[in-house]
């Protein structure tokens, strides 16, 4: 494999200085306009400056990072089309998010997500959850993101850069971070750009490299043609369900994706709690006005829907290009080629130039991640934990610089666990370690986000049960289940892992934790008052949307119903 040759290095570096003398620009403007004391509000959500475009740039680069292009082409590798579900049914909770979920959030005046819990129940849940992030945040989202983009960009520049890289993209991400979400949001702008013209060079080469193998020329249309006729298997959204006695490949991708079944369960708790209760991407919308802050999340969702060009195919070019020899022959990769490693053996074959692109989409994603994540943690740690219970009266400037100093603790706190990979993300495989951890949790939470916006009867007693209980249903069905009650009953089919042990899927697993979560917090309710005092004011003026926002949502659920009758 090819390294780096000079003009890699002087694209790359052109790269940094855009995206680095931008931010800067944008810093010093705003310090201009505003003095000395910059608003804490403004640091921590951008208040009222981000445009639909900066909102929905924003969105895209701080969820597009190294999980998904090492991961979800990964995945690609292995099971094909059908994880571009995780994608296109996030353009639909986007599209939730936009229209229900965001005004309960504006109107209530709401800045972080233990607010919301504190505002609606109590501080009990409040602090519970703003804890739980905290950790989730640096220990597994920051860390994994900074370990897993070390190793795609070391693969490239050589193993011996990997520690270099780590201090690199830790640096970058932490000079953007510090001038505040605004600078954040519009250097994203310039991310996405880079992210998408990367990620397109990347999977153009792969096309055409699959179409050079089999002799059709460079044409990259005549590639996708030839991937879809010598793997059919990889071009269908539905995952059969296998006899207890198929293949093992075929087991380990019902667990992953199983059928139709994960379009009624764990798919839509993954998405709307990620796109709905995640500090990490609603404070993109939050300091905005609701038409501008819609408007951000549609467009976001509509590019979700092209997302799977850029993170999937690349790894279904491996897998064909793999399965017919071809990596073998021109890189010696051996027989032993893991799925996490296809979208780096792609990036070896780019020509020379492209290569330093497609580098740069790559840094773009994961320092766009690492900066939104590092912002959030400080937004929790600074207003829902330090000016809550420390420092009640904290002035702006203080807590602009405390929250400068949750950043600079969370990332320096990454690269102690990413050097020496001390929580074991390699060996668990990256998109498996955060889909795994974050998992555990996200019915409970779930459960109590929507019934504490759309139920006025729900308690703060069952909210507290819900976080709790939601998390042990969660452990339950992943560890136990099946031990107690067998492999087969009318909620599961539990099959042999690659370990050899009987396993439910996953996203079943999340199904069923958030149905008995559910009904669990609505029988604690129901022994409460019929409106507790604590609930949000609701009406249907509200959930109006403007003609446009109207048209940008049937177009997106047009495209979306296109993409279903093509890959079903």
């Amino acid at each position: 494999m090819e390294k780096f040759a000079p003009i890699d290095y002087i694209i790359f570096c052109i790269y940094f200085v855009l995206v680095s003398g931008y931010g800067y620009w944008i810093y010093k403007s705003k310090k201009a306009k505003e003095g000395e004391v910059s608003d804490s509000k403004d640091f921590f959500l951008a208040e009222g400056s981000l445009t639909w475009w900066a909102i929905g740039a924003s969105l895209i680069a701080s969820n597009i990072s190294a999980e998904q292009f090492i991961g979800m082409s990964g995945n690609g590798f292995t099971v094909g089309v059908a994880v571009a579900a995780y994608e296109w049914i996030a353009a639909l909770a986007l599209i939730i998010v936009a229209v229900w979920f965001i005004p309960v959030y504006l109107k209530n005046k709401i800045f972080t997500m233990p607010q919301f819990l504190e505002t609606r129940y109590n501080q009990t849940t409040s602090l519970i959850m703003a804890i739980f992030w905290l950790f989730l945040y640096v220990f597994v989202n920051l860390t994994s993101i900074l370990y897993l983009g070390a190793i795609a960009i070391s693969a490239m520049a050589g193993p011996e850069y990997f520690h270099a890289i780590v201090i690199a993209m830790a640096i970058f991400s932490l000079v953007i971070t510090l001038g505040g979400m605004k600078v954040i949001g519009f250097t994203d702008v310039i991310q996405v750009v880079v992210l998408v013209v990367g990620g397109l060079a990347t999977t153009y080469i792969a096309l055409t490299m699959v179409s050079e193998h089999f002799g059709l020329g460079t044409d990259a249309l005549a590639g996708f043609k030839k991937m879809m006729e010598v793997a059919p298997d990889h071009f269908k959204l539905m995952v059969d369900k296998p006899a207890t006695d198929a293949p093992q490949a075929d087991i380990n991708k019902y667990l992953m994706l199983p059928g139709i079944a994960m379009y009624f369960a764990g798919i839509w708790i993954v998405n709307l709690n990620y796109w709905g209760c995640n500090q990490y991407i609603t404070q993109r919308a939050l300091g905005a006005d609701l038409k501008t802050a819609r408007t951000g999340i549609l467009f976001a969702g509509f590019m979700k829907l092209a997302m799977p060009i850029i993170v999937m195919l690349p790894g279904i070019a491996a897998y064909v290009l793999y399965s017919n020899g071809a990596l073998q022959n021109e890189m010696g990769i051996g027989a032993d080629l893991k799925p996490d490693n296809a979208y780096s053996a792609i990036l070896g074959f780019l020509p020379t130039g492209l290569k330093g692109l497609s580098v740069a989409a790559l840094t773009a994603a994961i320092v766009a991640s690492l900066a939104g994540k590092a912002n959030s943690i400080s937004t929790i740690f600074t207003l829902d934990i330090y000016q809550r219970y420390i420092n009640k009266t904290a002035g702006e400037k203080k807590l602009v610089n405390m929250g400068r100093i949750a950043i600079l603790v969370a990332i320096l706190f990454s690269v102690a666990l990413t050097w020496n990979d001390a929580l074991g993300i390699g060996g668990e495989g990256g998109f498996t370690f955060i889909q795994k951890y974050t998992g555990f949790f996200s019915p409970g939470v779930f459960a109590v986000f929507f019934l504490g916006m759309f139920w006025k009867r729900t308690t703060g007693a069952a909210a507290v049960a819900g976080v709790v209980v939601g998390f042990l249903l969660s452990v339950f069905f992943n560890s136990f289940a099946v031990e107690m009650f067998g492999n087969e009953t009318l909620l599961w089919t539990a099959y042999k892992n690659a370990s050899g042990v009987y396993e439910i899927p996953f996203l079943i697993c999340m199904g069923w934790a958030f149905v008995f979560t559910l009904l669990l917090m609505i029988g604690m309710s129901l022994a409460g008052p019929k409106v507790n005092p604590k609930a949000f004011g609701i009406d249907t003026a509200m959930f109006k949307v403007a003609p446009s926002t109207l048209a940008l949502i049937v177009v997106t659920l047009l495209c979306l119903a296109g993409l279903y009758v093509t890959f079903w």
